[in-house]
């Protein structure tokens, strides 16, 4: 039969503490009876006497001083290491991972990462950005942020955006020089910038809808990327046609450097959400970093609009 190495232990540690049974017993809040029977299956276990007991004193043997000598330190780094623990309850501190897609990544990440690293100094940010579908449990991760229309119906859900509009843009000289689609499938006759998720490998279909109805164009062109940020530059720079979620846009559509077409045609998707499984809210690193961004997302009047 296995046994515990650590039974009785904290029964040694009391008696050896205190020099005496019914002391021990009265901190452990047990009888005397039970520390006694304690102590002697430890005894029996280890084949050595660890007290000298008479009806007025009780000392440790040699064995016993030297086994009490060995658990002391060993007993108070258990007790530090308990009163670190409870600081996990109390404050934020620990690492926080946090997994997003890159489309969040300078318009949410970017802006929250000092602000959060100066509100909470004891906690590291181990951030991955990632345009996947992740698991968080499988990839240890404490918060995620994804498409509502992406997230497991498990997991609790925290709303950061309306829902996204996407648009399909290109810049006034490419405009200028290749004219402007009329409907998705004149998209085939013009260059467009592909978008190829770094995980899985797929290229982006471009979604769009028509009476009702949803279907996805096939595009082509001289120029696929798998960075959101290349994207944009490389419509902005003339290069095509781009995909492009408005939230990555809004300052190329107000300034002109971009410009929208078949916007009748292009659906809203669902809305960026912070998203993590319920028995881990309470954590006060993850709850500060939920309270953070949607105070933030709130004082700029919301993202999108």
């Amino acid at each position: 039969m296995n046994h515990d190495p650590f039974d009785g232990l904290t029964e040694f540690l009391a008696v050896a503490e205190h020099k005496s049974f019914t002391l021990a017993a009265t901190r452990l809040a047990v009888t005397p009876t039970a520390v006694s029977h304690a102590i002697k299956l430890l005894e029996r276990r280890t084949g050595v006497l660890l007290f000298q007991r008479t009806t007025r004193r009780v000392a440790l043997t040699e064995a016993g001083a030297s086994l009490f000598a060995r658990l002391r330190p060993a007993a108070s780094e258990i007790d530090e290491a308990l009163a670190v623990l409870s600081g996990f309850r109390d404050q934020p501190m620990g690492t926080l991972r946090i997994t997003a897609p890159r489309l969040s990544g300078a318009l949410l990440i970017e802006p929250l990462i000092p602000l959060f690293r100066q509100a909470c100094p004891q906690v590291n940010l181990d951030i991955s950005l990632d345009d996947a579908t992740v698991d968080l449990m499988t990839g240890g991760f404490d918060v995620g942020i994804r498409l509502g229309e992406s997230i497991e119906k498990d997991m609790v859900a925290v709303r950061l955006t309306p829902d996204l509009q996407w648009s399909v843009v290109g810049s006034p000289a490419y405009f200028s020089k290749a004219g402007k689609p009329l409907s998705p499938e004149e998209l085939t006759r013009h260059d467009c910038i592909g978008f190829r998720f770094s995980t899985s490998g797929n290229a982006h279909r471009w979604e769009f809808r028509r009476d009702g109805r949803d279907f996805t164009v096939g595009v082509e062109g001289g120029l696929t990327v798998n960075d959101r940020r290349l994207l944009v530059s490389a419509a902005r720079n003339g290069q095509g046609l781009a995909y492009a979620c408005d939230l990555e846009i809004i300052d190329d559509l107000a300034n002109g450097r971009l410009e929208r077409v078949l916007q009748p045609f292009v659906p809203l998707s669902t809305a960026l959400y912070l998203y993590f499984p319920s028995r881990t809210q309470t954590q006060p690193k993850l709850r500060a970093f939920i309270d953070l961004a949607t105070r933030w997302i709130a004082d700029q009047g919301g993202l999108g609009r």
